[in-house]
Parts: structure tokens; C-alpha cells; sequence
């Protein structure tokens, strides 16, 4: 178990390429529609715009050159 933990950590830590980071920084900035969505009245979709950037930008740091 520890073993597969340290290569988690390792990968995560490992510099990410340039596509995979703008394609996290798109997914922030989709996440940014949630005060329109909000201020509509929309709740479920500022959540959910809410959850793809942040689960978006954080799933990005797992990809590595190679």
C-alpha cells in the first residue's frame, strides 16, 4: 500500500505538461460561470461548474511527460 502511495505522490509531484495545464486552467475558469449561474438563481449549475474546475484543475497535477 505505502508502495503505491509513494508513486501517487511522485507522479502528482512530477511537472506537468503544458497542454494538460491549460487544459486545467480552462476547467477554473469554467468553474468562474458559477457567480452568473448563481446570481440567476441556478444553484445546481454553479455546483456543478463549481465541481468540474476544482476536480478538473486538481486532476491535471497527475499528468506527466513520458
Amino acid at each position: 500500500m505505502m508502495k503505491i502511495l509513494r508513486k501517487i505522490r511522485k507522479k502528482y509531484n512530477a511537472p506537468t505538461p503544458k497542454k494538460w495545464i491549460q487544459i486545467g486552467n480552462a476547467l477554473l475558469g469554467v468553474s468562474a460561470m458559477i457567480v452568473p449561474a448563481v446570481l440567476m438563481s441556478h444553484t445546481w449549475i454553479g455546483i456543478t461548474l463549481f465541481i468540474i474546475g476544482i476536480v478538473g484543475k486538481f486532476i491535471t497535477n497527475f499528468f506527466t511527460e513520458g
